[in-house]
């Protein structure tokens, strides 16, 4: 089951402080929807309510129509599932039983997993290249590797909504190509931050860009990546060019105080 995702008008506030003010956005049925922002925009705040880590002050977060809000937990991981910047598995498990927890929204008590779930346990690990993991001790695993068998514990949960914060941490580069690539071919309805603006342009369908806890931009990448937006909001000076394989924008930063014809315009 893959369905809309809908915040409308989320208010967090934090000893007494405005975090964010008033979000609404959409991620359409089947959508990579992207978070983007400066450091302390408001961008896990979204995410946590979304997840529903964070009550907000006001705002509803929905999910095919239902809010999240009056639901039991049980109920709202079966639809919504997580991976956030503190996700750890600390705990001495097999990659195999860490990505089997994925499971439990749809479990009652202790129940084994059936033949059915086993199955999808495995076609998770394989979608992130860990099934050959399995039986290996998560403590044993690199940061990226733990960071794939997460990934893979989100995708075995089954979920409609898939919301993801920085899930590239600690990812080589070809892991990340890898990963946002699964992200859009998944079908699931995902809402994700990420922090590099050229992989948030290749991977999303739509950006929502926050500032100071509040939505002041959103649409197509290339709609929303301009050199006017890069320079108010994240205060740096760029030129915004075209991939040439795809057209998709790609961002070029500029390091040098002094460009050179920048004083003739």
């Amino acid at each position: 089951m893959t369905v809309e995702l809908e915040v409308d008008g989320l208010s967090v506030e934090l000893a007494g402080r405005a975090i964010v003010e008033r979000v609404s956005l959409r991620a359409g049925t089947g959508t990579v929807v992207g978070l983007v922002g400066p450091n302390g925009s408001g961008k896990s705040t979204v995410l946590r309510c979304v997840y529903r880590a964070l009550r907000p002050r006001a705002g509803v977060v929905r999910v095919g129509g239902a809010d999240l809000g009056p639901m039991s937990a049980r109920e709202s991981a079966r639809l919504v599932a997580a991976l956030t910047q503190n996700s750890s598995g600390e705990l001495d498990f097999t990659v195999a039983e860490v990505v089997a927890l994925g499971r439990s929204p749809h479990l009652r008590g202790n129940s084994p997993l059936s033949a059915r779930e086993v199955a999808l346990c495995d076609r998770a690990m394989g979608q992130v290249g860990v099934a050959h993991l399995a039986h290996r001790s998560v403590l044993s695993l690199s940061g990226g590797e733990r960071q794939r068998v997460l990934i893979a514990r989100a995708l075995a949960q089954e979920p409609a909504v898939l919301v993801l914060d920085e899930p590239t941490n600690h990812l080589d580069v070809r892991h990340q190509v890898d990963l946002l690539r699964l992200l859009r071919n998944s079908g699931l309805t995902v809402l994700v931050v990420l922090h590099d603006l050229n992989l948030a342009a290749a991977a999303c369908d739509q950006l929502c860009v926050l500032s100071h806890g509040a939505l002041v931009a959103s649409g197509t990448p290339a709609e929303v990546l301009t050199e006017d937006l890069l320079r108010d909001v994240f205060g740096v000076r760029a030129s915004v060019v075209e991939h040439p394989l795809d057209g998709v924008p790609q961002i070029l930063y500029t390091l040098t105080d002094h460009v050179e014809g920048e004083d003739a315009r």
